[in-house]
This record gives C-alpha cells, sequence and structure tokens, in this order.
C-alpha cells in the first residue's frame, strides 16, 4: 500500500510539472524569430511551454509585464498584459456597472492574431471563475 501511495504521489507531480513547463530560455529558432519580429530589441524574454505544446514568452517593455504566445511553428497567438479597472475603456466600465455583478478578480489587455485587441474580466463565482471578453466598445465577444 506505501508503494502505491509513492506511485500515486509521483505521477501526480510529473503531470503538475508538465502543464507550463520552463524550456530553460529556449524556445524553437521559428519561435525566437517570430518573437524578435514581433519585439524588436527584446532580447531576454523568459520561455515556457504551455500544455497546448505553445510558446510563452514572458517579457517587460517600460516597466508593464507582458506574456505573449507562440505556436512551436512560430505563429504569433496573442499577447497579454493585466490592467487595473480604471485603465478599461469607459464602455466597459460602464457595461460592467450596468450588467454584471461580482467581485473583479483580474483583468487583462489582450492583442489577439484573429480577435484583434479585447479585454478579457475575470469574475469571481462558485466553482470556477467566469471571463467576459469585451470590445473597446463595451460588446461581449464571448
Amino acid at each position: 500500500m506505501k508503494n502505491l501511495s509513492i506511485v500515486f504521489a509521483l505521477v501526480f507531480m510529473a503531470l503538475t510539472f508538465s502543464c507550463n513547463q520552463n524550456v530553460n530560455g529556449q524556445a524553437p529558432e521559428a519561435v525566437k524569430k517570430s518573437f524578435q519580429a514581433k519585439y524588436p530589441g527584446e532580447n531576454d524574454p523568459d520561455w515556457e511551454k504551455d500544455s497546448n505544446g505553445n510558446y510563452e514568452s514572458h517579457f517587460k517593455i517600460d516597466g508593464i509585464k507582458y506574456r505573449a504566445d507562440f505556436k512551436p511553428d512560430g505563429m504569433w497567438i496573442e499577447t497579454e498584459s493585466s490592467i487595473e479597472k480604471k485603465d478599461l475603456p469607459k464602455a466597459i466600465r460602464e457595461k460592467i456597472e450596468n450588467d454584471y455583478e461580482g467581485e473583479i478578480t483580474e483583468i487583462e489587455k489582450v492583442d489577439h492574431h484573429s480577435k484583434g485587441i479585447f479585454y478579457d474580466v475575470e469574475f469571481k463565482q462558485k466553482g470556477k471563475n467566469k471571463d467576459i471578453e469585451f470590445k473597446a466598445d463595451g460588446s461581449v465577444i464571448n
């Protein structure tokens, strides 16, 4: 029974650590080239590989933290940065005030390859939190 517990613990740890893998600053050359084309002059991103096999770069520009995601072939997926509620466009703040209840746990400004720029607002709920994506005009896109 003790051996089964040890095996279970090892499997659990392996699964936990495989979800987001630090790739020690390494990413495929196509990903690095795509990153440099999108963010010229940014030479020191931290790289992780996510559970979907995509590469996440973590970096700062002018003191602001960003995360940019790339497919293994180098295709840029999206770039995110955390913002404060006061920094949301006025139309979104008004929409939230009028139509949504609950505590906001996180807000991100996202630049996505197909959706363009939008704002991802996460509301605290019992169980799983709920994300709502807004365009700058306050319209919901998800």
